[in-house]
C-alpha cells in the first residue's frame, strides 16, 4: 500500500494516479478549499474484486474537498472514455462516459457509508476515492452499447445475418398452431361484423 498519493501542499497540479487507489490524507488538508485533479489510464481499471465490464479507458477526474466544521464536502466530476465490448459484435469499443460524485466525508469510529456520507476510520483519516470514481464511470455508461454504424467486427456481422436469416426461415417454414387460426378467423369475422 502507498501513502500520500497527492501531494496537497503542491496545489493545482495534474497528478498522475494509474493505480489500485487513490486517497486522500484527510489530516494534511488545509481549512480551505483543496483542488483535486487525476489522469487515470489503463491501469486503474484492473483494481481487483470489480468486474471487468470496463476493459481500459482514460478518465479526467477533477473535483475539490473542503473542510467544513465536522465533515469535508467532497466533489469530483469524471468526464473521459472506457472500453467495453460491444453489444453486437463483441468487439473493443470506447465508450464516452461522464459523471459526477458528492459526498460528504465524515471521520468516525469506523469506515461506514450511508447514502451520501461516507464515515471515515479517524485513526487513518484516509479516504480512498477510488471505487467512487470506478462506480461513477460504470454509472455513465448506456444500457445498450454499440459501434457507431460500420464500426462493427465485418466477419462477426457477417456471420450474425447468417444466423438471423437462418433463424426467421425457420420461424416462417414452422405452421401455426390451428387453434390460433381458428381464433384468428373469429377475430376477422367479428371485425367484419362491426363494419357492417
Amino acid at each position: 500500500m502507498w501513502k500520500n498519493v497527492c501531494n496537497f501542499a503542491a496545489r493545482n497540479r495534474v497528478y498522475m494516479c494509474d493505480t489500485e487507489r487513490l486517497e486522500i490524507d484527510l489530516n494534511a488538508l488545509a481549512d480551505e478549499v483543496t483542488p483535486l485533479e487525476w489522469q487515470l489510464g489503463d491501469d486503474f481499471f484492473q483494481m481487483p474484486g470489480v468486474d471487468q465490464q470496463m476493459h481500459g479507458g482514460s478518465l479526467h477526474v477533477s473535483g475539490s474537498i473542503r473542510k467544513a466544521v465536522g465533515f469535508y464536502e467532497l466533489q469530483l466530476h469524471t468526464e473521459g472514455t472506457v472500453r467495453i465490448a460491444c453489444d453486437r459484435c463483441l468487439e473493443d469499443m470506447d465508450q464516452p462516459v461522464e459523471g459526477d460524485v458528492c459526498l460528504k466525508v465524515r471521520l468516525g469510529s469506523g469506515y461506514a457509508e450511508e447514502d451520501d456520507t461516507v464515515t471515515v476510520d479517524e485513526r487513518e483519516g484516509v479516504l480512498s476515492v477510488a471505487w467512487f470514481v470506478y462506480e461513477s464511470a460504470a454509472l455513465a455508461i448506456p444500457i445498450r452499447h454499440v459501434h457507431q454504424l460500420g464500426g462493427c467486427n465485418d466477419a462477426m456481422m457477417r456471420v450474425l445475418s447468417e444466423h438471423s436469416a437462418a433463424r426467421s426461415s425457420d420461424a416462417d417454414a414452422t405452421t401455426t398452431d390451428p387453434r390460433w387460426e381458428a381464433l384468428r378467423g373469429l377475430k376477422n369475422s367479428k371485425i367484419e361484423k362491426l363494419k357492417n
